[in-house]
């Protein structure tokens, strides 16, 4: 599993994912000398111990080298989301609390994302329960669901 990156490994990072083309140091260099002063060894030090990691590869181009991202940058943060979850001694509770800190937009990704992954339409909606044809053994039907409906004015998204 990834380890988070540094700040200038993310900087480094950022630009090979952004620029999704073979780089050499040197481009990186001037890049990043617009926001700071930093030495040509420095990112070259950088991306070698990103290669090192196996963040990147790196192919010969005359007296240089080209470096290529391995992965997205949505790979690698799925992998650390996965690394630090994984790391819990309460997976679910990670995840609750984890959801609780997600705006609107994030949750509604969210739903998106599981919707795009999901085999199974009843795992996407909200308490496990989706609408299916009639008829279908795996899933509820409206009568059988019935018995789950709240007669209080609740509904299962207001967690009453």
């Amino acid at each position: 599993m990834p380890r988070q990156l540094g700040d200038l490994e993310d900087a480094v990072m950022t630009r090979v994912w952004q620029w999704n083309r073979p780089v050499t140091v040197r481009e990186v260099l001037e890049d990043l000398q617009q926001e700071r002063s930093i030495a040509y060894t420095t990112v070259m030090t950088v991306m070698d111990n990103l290669h090192q990691k196996g963040w990147v590869r790196r192919e010969v181009d005359g007296r240089a080298y080209r470096y290529t991202a391995v992965s997205t940058r949505a790979a690698y943060s799925a992998a650390l989301m996965n690394e630090a979850w994984s790391l819990s001694d309460n997976p679910a509770a990670a995840l609750v609390a984890f959801f609780g800190m997600m705006s609107a937009e994030q949750r509604e990704a969210l739903q998106d994302a599981v919707r795009m992954v999901s085999p199974n339409p009843a795992e996407t909606a909200p308490g496990g329960l989706a609408e299916t044809a009639p008829g279908n053994p795996a899933e509820p039907t409206a009568d059988a669901a019935g018995d789950d409906v709240p007669t209080d004015g609740a509904t299962p998204e207001s967690g009453r």
